[in-house]
């Protein structure tokens, strides 16, 4: 299953004392209650070193007094980050090209993904002065690889605590077809220092090392490991598993590492998401054992090869991926840990503050003067709820490359920019690139996909006023019953607790319980006589659906299909009236749904979703019939990661009704 790291030496007295300035404020900090994010502007208004360049034929060096990045040349690999008296806070006993880099998994058809690394072959100074250096590391394809020209940028700046790396991907006229599954960036952590992980407020945690998961039996797929001989007797006996540690690309602003002695953070900050693929909903890896900090730029996971950026012979195109930030932080005892993920928080809001960049040298990436606005309200208008308008409260709302509804869910070529409506609707996107987009939404609360048939274009400085937007969902009748919340996602059924022997700690009582491990596995403990049975105005969703509709374990690793029943009664049933089940799926993978009426057993079935592969949520169907009595049939079988998870099942009574 397939299912980036994230120096001149010191030898300056005023080096030293950016440090111990660091460090004071943290102290100013503890006692006077000052404000994180003063801590980060009186460190930067002290005088600071200039920034300074350092080549050699083998590597580059660039230093700030704060920072050393060095870098191998021309390949434009990451080979050391000294700071804060750390002499390097990469791995170097890794080979110079495996400690902090760029990759890509291609194919062109003929067999599965290849990985390559991202390595240049000629060296550039775009930038050289007190204030900033800015260096590209550039690949030309001629033969052989991945048909694509890239080029890759560090920015180092004076008085900031860290650096920027972003690249161009070019493919010109003429060149072979190529499918790109995965863009990302890789920084290998120091194995004896960085232990403790943060991705959010609730998802921190001290984590194995791995040479515990290389000594600790595979589970179902070999990125989960039982970690039964872990070092660290905090994680023995638990599962670890990257996937568990994924997050939405709207959520994922900054995540990183802690060194605990001495307390130093590495924090990866994505600024904006406008370079990622698949919206904000789309899930994501974040950092994992290694210890690894990854900076996904786009992939198939959790999709599929719908998300593959797909060329076709000749087929042109560029993109800049990023800027992000590679952002280092320091504490003064190991007991200010915390500290450090909170000033990360403050310095991801900096960054966000501060985007579009205007430091930045390609004029592939646009300044914010050379950017424009989109601005509208978007409604609701559905009868059997309101007579009036709705406002589409905390709606999505994006631009993306022009297409059909729900389209932007598998673009990966372009840019998309996203934004939430606040309680009235009212939604302005700002610092959009120049282009030609459409808008799309979708509403929390109400099944489906807005998407608005307007080419909009975009001018540099532009500002595009939409007015009100009318979302229309799909309906043909009122709500007889309903079961879920249409939000794309199944966290509101019942996720099990997982088997006590495969844990993972972190997720015990946690709002994303659904990452435990072997869940799937749940549902034949929990339902060993017969499939699930739901009976309307008795059931509770909340503890009575289980949260995917998998296969059931009849053990020798042997799964079959499984059949739910959905028990309701109908009063005056009109005879001749057309009654419509509206069925919204949150994910699927190898799954066919089959729905049947009254009868669970005719051929062929009274609807059936056909082959899915996989997919992301879905936009929803209708099956149409007069029924008291509702199967579902996850008809596919053979192994164990097949099924679907429902986001909202509603079934309507007949027009008028």
């Amino acid at each position: 299953m397939e299912k980036v790291n994230w120096s001149r030496h010191w030898g300056s007295l005023v080096g030293c004392l950016v440090v111990n300035l660091l460090v004071y404020f943290f102290l100013v900090d503890c006692s006077q209650k000052t404000p994180l994010r003063r801590i980060l502007s009186n460190v930067k208004d002290q005088e600071s070193r200039d920034v300074k360049l350092y080549t050699s034929h083998q590597q580059v060096v660039v230093d700030n007094g704060i920072v050393q990045v060095i870098l191998s040349r021309p390949e434009g690999d990451v080979l050391g980050i000294k700071y804060n008296g750390i002499s390097n806070l990469l791995e170097d006993r890794n080979e110079r090209d495996d400690r902090g880099y760029w990759d890509v998994v291609w194919n062109q058809g003929v067999r599965d993904g290849m990985v390559e690394r991202i390595a240049g072959t000629n060296f550039t100074i775009i930038t050289e002065n007190k204030d900033q250096v800015e260096l590209s590391f550039t690949k030309t394809w001629t033969k052989g690889g991945v048909p694509l020209n890239v080029d890759r940028r560090y920015i180092l700046r004076r008085g900031i605590s860290g650096f920027y790396t972003y690249a161009i991907f070019e493919r010109l006229e003429g060149w072979p077809k190529v499918d790109l599954g995965q863009i990302r960036a890789v920084f290998k952590l120091k194995k004896d220092r960085f232990q403790y992980m943060a991705l959010s407020d609730d998802k921190q945690r001290i984590m194995p090392t791995q040479r515990d998961r290389e000594h600790s039996p595979a589970l179902a797929y070999p990125e989960a490991v039982l970690l039964t001989n872990a070092t660290n007797p905090k994680v023995r006996g638990e599962v670890d598993d990257k996937y568990q540690y994924s997050s939405e690309v709207k959520d994922d602003k900054v995540h990183g590492w802690v060194s605990l002695d001495p307390p130093v953070g590495f924090w990866i900050i994505t600024p904006s998401a406008e370079f990622r693929s698949g919206g904000p909903t789309k899930q994501e890896l974040t950092s994992h054992v290694g210890p690894t900090a990854l900076s996904m730029f786009m992939s198939t996971h959790y999709s599929g090869k719908d998300l593959e950026m797909k060329f076709e012979d000749g087929e042109p195109w560029k993109k800049v991926f990023g800027p992000i930030f590679v952002y280092l932080n320091s504490a003064s005892t190991e007991n200010d840990s915390q500290k450090l993920w909170e000033n990360a928080k403050e310095q991801m809001l900096i960054e966000v503050d501060s985007w579009p960049y205007n430091f930045t040298q390609s004029r592939d990436f646009p300044s914010a003067d050379q950017r424009g606005t989109v601005a509208g309200q978007l409604l609701v208008r559905d009868q059997y709820i309101s007579k009036r308008l709705i406002w589409g409260r905390s709606a999505y709302v994006g631009l993306a490359t022009p297409g059909e509804v729900g389209s932007w869910q598998r673009e990966s070529k372009g840019y998309q920019f996203w934004t939430q409506a606040d309680n009235e609707g009212q939604f302005v996107i700002k610092n959009v690139r120049p282009g030609d987009y459409n808008l799309y939404a979708f509403v929390p609360g109400f099944i489906g996909d807005y998407k608005n048939d307007t080419k909009i274009t975009i001018t540099p400085g532009g500002e595009v006023k939409m007015g009100a937007l009318v979302y229309e969902p799909p309906r043909h009748g009122p709500t007889l019953w309903e079961i879920g919340i249409p939000d794309r996602t199944a966290a509101e059924f019942h996720v099990p607790d997982p088997n006590p022997t495969l844990i993972n700690r972190l997720y015990n009582n946690h709002s994303e319980k659904f990452r435990q491990y072997g869940l799937w596995d749940r549902y034949a403990d929990l339902y060993r006589d017969q499939d699930l049975i739901y009976t309307v105005n008795v059931s509770d969703y909340r503890k009575d659906w289980f949260f995917a509709h998998v296969n059931r374990n009849i053990n020798n690793g042997t799964y079959e299909s499984t059949t739910w029943q959905i028990k309701f009664e109908l009063v005056n049933v009109n005879k001749n009236g057309v009654y419509t089940l509206q069925l919204a799926l949150a994910s699927a993978t190898a799954a066919e749904v089959q729905v049947r009426f009254n009868d669970p057993s005719p051929k062929p079935a009274h609807f059936s979703t056909g082959y899915i592969g996989r997919t992301m949520p879905s936009q929803g169907m209708e099956s149409m019939g007069c029924i008291g009595f509702t199967a579902l049939i996850q008809s596919r079988s053979g192994y164990t990661f097949q099924g679907v998870m429902y986001d909202y099942l509603r079934l309507e009574g007949p027009p008028g009704a």
